[in-house]
């Protein structure tokens, strides 16, 4: 099962954005249709609200709900939370539910570290495969704090990678087609055990910071095709 978690914004009292839910969908069908001899479902979350608004995190409180009905509605089912923006935030902080066996967090909003009360948490993380991607160029969501989090995650589990994707920006559009290639090859490869490409093998294998600043080749869509 794969639960998408749209953006949302740090702190609002709105209710949730059609818009974030909308931008979900494409990957959603897309790991269905890449899934479908394993049966693959996914979900796109929708929320309660649109603000993650600080110590409530109303965002993963509403994800870990998703998860346990997941576990209400198909039982003991292997789950990947896959969020972007604040939802990737959301995705990492509600990766320690039981059903959760894996994380993909796309940009994900993270706060300033110098600013926050505490770091953010990571060892909810511990046992799950996680795997984050960032622009480098992201002017929204600050690429070295996901790294910064990668790095402390990474040292108390080792099934955690990062991959930069250069050049690119917050939605990942410039590198569209290899960022959906590579989240397909991460969440199948979590949830049903294929194997791994073998840049993403890599990348897990890998000490810091190698492991932690993966570039994403621009031919690997079509690496996997071929």
């Amino acid at each position: 099962m794969a639960l998408l978690l749209p953006d949302g914004e740090p702190v609002s009292g709105r209710g949730p954005s059609p818009l974030a839910h909308a931008a979900a969908l494409p990957l959603a069908r897309r790991l269905v249709r890449e899934g479908r001899d394993e049966g693959l479902v996914a979900h796109v979350v929708r929320y309660g609200g649109r603000g993650w608004n600080g110590p409530d995190a109303r965002l993963a409180a509403d994800a870990a709900w998703a998860a346990s009905e997941v576990v209400r509605r198909y039982g003991d089912v292997p789950v990947c939370l896959v969020g972007r923006g604040m939802g990737g935030r959301a995705a990492l902080r509600a990766a320690g539910h039981t059903a959760v066996n894996s994380v993909l967090a796309l940009a994900p909003w993270l706060p300033e570290e110098d600013v926050a009360a505490t770091p953010e948490p990571v060892k909810q993380l511990g046992g799950r495969h996680v795997l984050i991607v960032h622009g480098t160029n992201d002017e929204r969501t600050d690429p070295e704090l996901s790294y910064r989090l990668a790095e402390r995650a990474k040292k108390a589990n080792r099934d955690t990678c990062r991959f930069e994707v250069h050049s690119d920006g917050h939605a990942l559009r410039d590198h569209h087609a290899e960022v959906v290639a590579l989240a397909c090859d991460f969440v199948l490869g979590a949830l049903f055990g294929r194997p791994y490409s073998r840049p993403v093998a890599d990348a897990l294998a890998a000490p810091p910071p190698l492991g932690l600043r993966m570039p994403l080749a621009a031919g690997f869509a079509r690496a996997l095709r071929g």
